[in-house]
């Protein structure tokens, strides 16, 4: 028995047309999961699905946002009737504002809350029903070392994170009995797009984050299809309202001692 096996399941990943949610799609897509995506405008699910398609993956894309929860409502009824019960749910999609906290507005720390923490528990609630009839779920939030840490100008960001973190626990503890897991992917930093102009060699960021990690690099994308694999699959059947951290040893580390 391959207990990694997604084959008849269907995935719903949220802001899956690029990054971190495109490499977890792409990790279920090759283990048999039927994908299912939205994104916050037709053009980037457009691209998301030829991006999709490029990769031989037959993925259907929704516009939606997160945040409205009439429109999740909507989106988890329509994706019930043209593909299934959403089986495996990865609540990817955030954003953050990088604003030092005196200077941040009470409305953008509500945006990044609304984005990073009220819309994932919106997401799990419209699945649930559908998890708990069929008598099983797996549910994963993508969480961040800032559930853990503080830093400076991602105050909202780590407020949010940390929610997220307690949520998650929260909504394991609710739903377990319904053999419906709950649980997060804390990322260390990953190598993306938006990142690129950080990881210039001799960038002063690109240098503190390879100190700061045992690994001494940067993560990728696919660093994280492996892990979300395992907690998206039947491997993973008794482990409930855990945070795993794929960060290169970073909350491990205290640092090098100075020379």
């Amino acid at each position: 028995m391959n207990q990694f096996n997604l084959t008849g399941k269907t995935a719903l990943i949220t802001g899956a047309s690029y990054g971190i949610g495109y490499a977890i799609a792409q990790a279920f897509a090759e283990a048999g999961a039927t994908i299912v995506f939205n994104d916050l405008t037709s053009e980037l699910v457009n691209k998301g699905i030829a991006s999709y398609a490029a990769d031989g993956i037959q993925a259907r894309g929704y516009v939606c946002d997160v945040t409205d929860e009439a429109a999740v409502n909507a989106l988890v009824a329509q994706i019930s009737r043209e593909v299934g019960t959403i089986d495996i749910l990865v609540n990817n999609a955030g954003i953050i504002k990088r604003i030092p906290a005196i200077e941040m507005s009470a409305a953008d720390f509500r945006q990044v809350i609304d984005v990073d923490l009220t819309a994932p528990f919106i997401v799990s609630k419209a699945v649930a029903p559908g998890m708990i009839a069929k008598g099983s779920g797996k549910i994963i939030n993508i969480c961040s070392m800032m559930s853990e840490l503080g830093r400076e100008t991602v105050s909202a960001y780590a407020s949010a994170k940390g929610g997220l973190k307690m949520l998650t626990r929260n909504l394991a503890c609710e739903w377990a009995a319904h053999n419906i897991q709950v649980n997060g992917i804390g990322p260390g930093y990953i190598a993306t797009p938006q990142t690129a102009p950080l990881r210039e060699p001799g960038h002063p960021f690109n240098d503190f984050i390879i100190a700061k990690t045992p690994a001494a690099r940067w993560g990728t994308p696919a660093d994280l299809k492996g892990p979300a694999l395992f907690l998206a699959s039947s491997a993973s059947d008794f482990v409930n309202g855990h945070i795993l951290y794929v960060d290169g040893g970073i909350l491990a580390y205290i640092g090098k001692q100075p020379q």
